[in-house]
């Protein structure tokens, strides 16, 4: 059974990712300029979220995380982690580890790329990789998978 506290942490560290995402779809509709973040230097997040890689297919990566964090939200609620539906832990394991790959990306966009860090793309980063390692961790490795029954006739 997955600890009170991981199921908990989860659920907080989704919802503050929704805010997070929120966020940054926000400026990405309105302004760059509206995100409290230094706008020189390593650290600009105008220039990170203005950039060339701050779409994925076209589609704005601020909306793409914003749509990953709600579903993490929903897949990691106290209903969902003790649910009976066989597909709910893994799309919450594979949800995340898509989420985590994504990230590994965008950091490498960040230095290499674009030259410049954004101070809430990395409040995101963060709050993924915190997922990723309670629910790989705590979540999915420590939770038995169900055994096949085993034929007593061989």
């Amino acid at each position: 059974m997955t600890p009170r506290w991981v199921v908990r942490s989860t659920f907080v560290l989704a919802l503050v990712a929704v805010a997070v995402s929120a966020y940054l779809t926000v400026a990405h509709y309105t302004s760059p300029h509206v995100l409290a973040c230094s706008g020189s230097g390593a650290i600009d997040c105008a220039k990170v979220t203005t950039s060339a890689q701050s779409r994925f297919l076209g589609i704005p990566v601020a909306v793409l995380g914003l749509v990953w964090a709600v579903a993490m939200a929903a897949l990691c609620s106290p209903r969902a982690w003790p649910s009976a539906a066989r597909w709910v832990r893994p799309a919450r394991a594979a949800a995340v580890c898509i989420g985590m790959a994504f990230v590994l990306w965008l950091v490498f966009a960040e230095l290499v790329l674009v030259g410049a860090i954004c101070v809430w793309c990395t409040t995101m980063h963060l709050l993924t990789f915190a997922l990723f390692v309670l629910i790989v961790i705590f979540g999915y490795a420590r939770e038995p998978l169900e055994a096949e029954p085993i034929d007593e006739r061989v």
